[in-house]
């Protein structure tokens, strides 16, 4: 099965021999290709809507892995039960709901080896969030595709042997752009920085042209969010190096 360059690096992101439960997952062409590739030997694929799952049965029948997954309706993680997978994999979703899902179930994802996300907007309240949950970013990576900019990361729950102490210091950079990202020095933020930051310089330019309070509260914040983005973008200057 051929998947998107977004779904491939979501898939490609799961720890090898790992079960997986597939949330949100639509027609489970992931999950499919998680099965199919050996990647792992067990998914549960659920989503919230009977429509997705019918689809999902009949291409689940079609490549003849019927008895390596678990096809279930269920919202959010509610059907899965502690310890029956390794990795929870949610792709595709808005960060407010990707963090709603999660915090509902902690005993669910506490019980789980690693996290593999991709949200579709708010990445920064995501990053904030599982930090603040005790979460660890082991693995970050941007990409490009039909004109969009996607961010999926690999997470788990952060202790000693991760070794890596100043995880608990990360900057506001870090959690805005991703630390990995910058440090890496991903060529694609970069261009996805020089973009946003174009887009906020004519946002800003046509706030000025209106002294009203809440504009003037907008501009400020745009003003900052500049900042933070000149500051990232300096990472990948040679002579500051990689943190």
């Amino acid at each position: 099965m051929q998947l998107s360059k977004r779904l491939q690096a979501v898939a490609e992101m799961v720890t090898p021999g790992n079960r997986v439960a597939d949330i949100g997952c639509d027609h489970a062409y992931t999950s499919i290709y998680l099965l199919t590739n050996r990647i792992s030997p067990y998914v549960v694929a659920m989503d919230i809507n009977q429509g997705p799952l019918d689809r999902a049965k009949e291409n689940v029948e079609k490549y003849g892995i019927d008895g390596k997954i678990s096809i279930r309706k269920s919202d959010g993680l509610k059907m899965l039960n502690p310890g029956e997978v390794d990795t929870i994999l949610i792709a595709g979703m808005g960060g407010r709901l990707m963090l709603q899902i999660l915090t509902s179930r902690m005993n669910i994802i506490s019980a789980a080896k690693e996290l593999v996300l991709q949200p579709q907007s708010e990445t920064y309240l995501v990053r904030k969030a599982l930090k603040e949950l005790g979460y660890m970013i082991i693995k970050e990576k941007m990409l490009k595709e039909d004109g969009k900019y996607y961010v999926i990361m690999k997470l788990r729950p952060w202790t000693e042997s991760l070794n890596d102490k100043d995880y608990q210091l990360l900057k506001p950079e870090h959690i805005y752009f991703g630390r990995l990202l910058l440090e890496e020095r991903n060529p694609v933020l970069l261009e996805h920085l020089q973009s946003e930051r174009l887009q906020y310089k004519k946002i800003y330019q046509e706030l000025i042209t209106l002294p009203t309070k809440q504009s003037i509260q907008r501009q400020n914040e745009i003003i900052d969010l500049i900042r933070l983005m000149d500051y990232a973008i300096s990472y990948y200057k040679e002579e500051r190096g990689a943190r």
